[in-house]
Formats: C-alpha cells, sequence, structure tokens
C-alpha cells in the first residue's frame, strides 16, 4: 500500500509540475507570426510579420509614436522578401530578405527596406543599411482592422492594414 501511495504522489506531483508549462504552451502568442506571399509575375513575394492586436488602445501618435523609426509590426522586424530584382513604386530592389520599417508621420510615411534582414524590434536599425526608402500616403478607413495585417497580390499591390489606417506600395518587375 505505502510503495502504491508513493507511486500515486509521484505521479500526481509530475502533473502538477508539467500542465502550468502545458497550458503555456497552448496559449496562443499575443502578436502571433502571420505570412502573405503571391507570384507578381516570375517574382516569389512574400512578408511576414508580428501580428499586434488593436486592443482598444490609441495606436497611431501613442503607441505608435508620430516621426519615429518603428519596426512596423511586434516583436521581430517585418520582413519583405522577393525572389528576383524587383521595383517598389518604380525604384529599384535587389532580390533577397530586408527587414520592413516605417516612419509614420500624420500625413506620410517613409517606408524603409533594411539589409540587415534578421533584427529584433528597431534597436539595431542603422539607416546607413537601408536598401531602399520610399513615400506612401497612409489613409483612414471607417473600419477596425483590429490585428495588423499584410496582403500581397498578384498585381503587385501589398496593402498595409491597423486599425482604422491603411496604405499600399506597389511591387513590379525590375526589367
Amino acid at each position: 500500500m505505502r510503495k502504491n501511495n508513493f507511486i500515486l504522489s509521484a505521479i500526481l506531483s509530475a502533473a502538477i509540475f508539467c500542465l502550468p508549462s502545458f497550458l503555456l504552451a497552448q496559449a496562443k502568442p499575443s502578436s502571433p507570426e502571420l505570412s502573405s506571399s503571391a507570384k507578381v509575375g516570375s517574382t516569389e513575394v512574400s512578408m511576414k510579420w508580428g501580428a499586434p492586436s488593436v486592443k482598444g488602445r490609441a495606436i497611431w501618435g501613442e503607441l505608435v509614436p508620430f516621426d519615429k523609426i518603428w519596426r512596423t509590426g511586434a516583436n521581430n522586424a517585418t520582413s519583405f522578401t522577393a525572389s528576383k530584382d524587383v521595383k517598389i513604386d518604380g525604384k529599384a530592389l535587389a532580390a533577397g530578405t530586408y527587414s520592413v520599417f516605417t516612419i509614420p508621420g500624420k500625413t506620410e510615411w517613409t517606408l524603409i527596406f533594411n539589409k540587415k534582414a534578421e533584427q529584433w524590434g528597431a534597436y539595431d536599425y542603422k539607416d546607413s543599411d537601408d536598401a531602399l526608402r520610399v513615400t506612401v500616403t497612409p489613409k483612414m478607413v471607417a473600419d477596425v482592422t483590429e490585428q495588423l495585417t499584410f496582403t500581397v497580390n498578384k498585381n503587385g499591390k501589398v496593402s498595409f492594414q491597423w486599425e482604422k489606417l491603411t496604405f499600399d506600395f506597389t511591387v513590379s518587375s525590375a526589367k
């Protein structure tokens, strides 16, 4: 009987010890990693980002300050990959993977493709590593997009949506 109590006690202790780890492993991350991709002509184009949610917060000018570098998502810097040389809004960008940053402004944003593809946040961002900068014009819309989203379509349009703000840029063949 004593041996059985010891075994039962050991099993219960192991279950109690492991249960919190199991439950944590099952929890969804607050800013999950998402991606969107499409074949634009003969070029594979993809975006990957950490997708924060609005959660009732004031975003523009508060959580995301104006006129400061932003990783344009959560956790790791957002990334953009093109399998061949492309043009972004008519400006050349070599094939490869880039981190994507923005400098949000009240009326226009600077969209940045940085050569250092793997970065956590914007802590190690250096403008000397920028491969390309383009200006995009944000628009405010009526409907709220709760979770930050990028959409890449086969026509080369890449759309950003979060909260009530959206902007687009166009990817086209470099030829």
